[in-house]
């Protein structure tokens, strides 16, 4: 595996691709929210079912975009 950062990419589709996930979770968290619809996650390895409405916004925020990150 690369050690280096993604945004040191030569690729700009690559380097941008951070940004494009978090941009498709902040969708996916608005449409689970409107329809509600739980939103499946694996947090410290445990597969959980959440609900928008569960999490206040703060939370939200910090709900796990790539669970595990850093984890082969």
């Amino acid at each position: 595996m690369n050690p280096r950062p993604i945004e040191t990419a030569l690729d700009e589709d690559l380097r941008l691709s951070r940004q494009a996930m978090q941009r498709a979770a902040a969708r996916a968290w608005e449409i689970a929210a409107r329809t509600g619809t739980a939103i499946i996650i694996r947090r410290a390895g445990v597969i959980e079912a959440v609900r928008p409405a569960e999490l206040d916004p703060l939370q939200r925020q910090q709900a796990p975009h790539a669970p595990d990150a850093g984890k082969p």
